[in-house]
């Protein structure tokens, strides 16, 4: 009877120790990615990120696994997502578009989750600069695009934006364009707008205005209803200069901008350091993409009777469909 108590014993003390082993098993990381709307180029930032992850050796469903969310440009709907990507310990938060990173910062902090950003103008005015925190900027290059317009328009005066006033991007995209622009011998326009149901009436109003062009950031709000936009410009004769080559395509005339996909593959490398145990987020200086290329579309162009300089044409790329 005792030998059998024994026996019973041990093999309780089997499963015990089997079942502990098992329990302690290294989990796949999850990467929880917060996405603010969508739109070209922040896909194109996401299939970058994808693919940054891949080059740097990491395996999908392996290495990692994806829980991607948009936020459908709703700031609220950002929250949620970041606390819940923190209620459920993601091993590192991605967020797209600074009011995304700015809310998995947020929920991050307590629990020390790294968080890396892309698509992201200026992080220093995000206050995304500090912290367990890194990524990639996508600054305009604003000298570059004021360039552009003067070649294609040399008797423009006035050049109209619009921006979200809530979006640090924006505000900070305005301000270095209204420091610049008279160095090209341009006047902005800045109307600002605080959702993205009021874009299309600031539009008229900007075109009232006499604006002779129209130059587009990278604010969500406005890409969001580029299409519209673009509708009203084109009727009224007012080319709109895009920031990067998904707004070309759908019809801005051209762009001094960056590649999304390079952003989203330079963020992704970025991220498997992390996950690889490298280096933790914080070891690791954002970064900011300063190569452009010329997109253009020469469709749009002709639309509106302007051709390129050949200093430009020779290497632009063209991006009309």
């Amino acid at each position: 009877m005792k030998k059998v108590i024994a026996i019973a014993a041990i093999f309780a003390i089997f499963i015990t120790l089997a079942s502990g082993c098992g329990s302690s098993s290294k989990k796949t990381p999850v990467i929880g990615i917060s996405q603010y709307g969508e739109h070209a180029s922040l896909d194109n930032c996401r299939e970058g990120f994808l693919q940054g992850l891949k080059d740097a050796g990491l395996v999908e469903n392996k290495d990692f696994v994806i829980d991607y969310q948009n936020a459908g440009f709703d700031d609220s709907i950002a929250t949620q997502i970041a606390q819940t990507f923190s209620a459920n310990n993601v091993a590192l938060m991605v967020g797209i578009a600074t009011p995304s990173a700015t809310a998995c910062f947020a929920a991050a902090e307590d629990k020390d989750i790294p968080v890396v950003f892309s698509a992201i103008t200026d992080p220093v005015k995000a206050k995304l600069d500090t912290g367990n925190i890194t990524g990639t900027s996508d600054k305009l290059p604003i000298d570059a695009q004021l360039e552009l317009i003067r070649k294609l328009q040399p008797d423009a005066k006035t050049i109209g934006i619009l921006y979200t006033t809530s979006e640090p991007n924006s505000v900070s995209a305005i301000a270095e364009y209204e420091e610049k622009a008279p160095l090209y011998g341009f006047t902005i326009e800045a109307l600002g707008v605080t959702q993205q149901s009021e874009v299309t009436l600031a539009t008229d109003t900007l075109i009232s205005k006499g604006v002779d062009c129209f130059s587009n950031l990278t604010d969500n709000n406005v890409v969001g209803v580029l299409a519209s936009v673009l509708e009203k410009t084109t009727e009224a004769g007012i080319p709109i200069y895009g920031s990067e080559v998904e707004q070309v395509k759908i019809g801005c005339v051209a762009s001094a901008g960056i590649d999304y996909v390079a952003l989203g593959i330079q963020t992704g490398k970025m991220a498997a350091k992390i996950i690889k145990g490298e280096a933790t987020a914080e070891e690791i200086p954002y970064e900011t993409i300063t190569e452009f290329n010329y997109y253009v579309n020469s469709a749009a162009l002709a639309e509106m009777g302007l051709t390129l300089p050949s200093d430009i044409a020779d290497k632009a790329i063209e991006s009309g469909k």
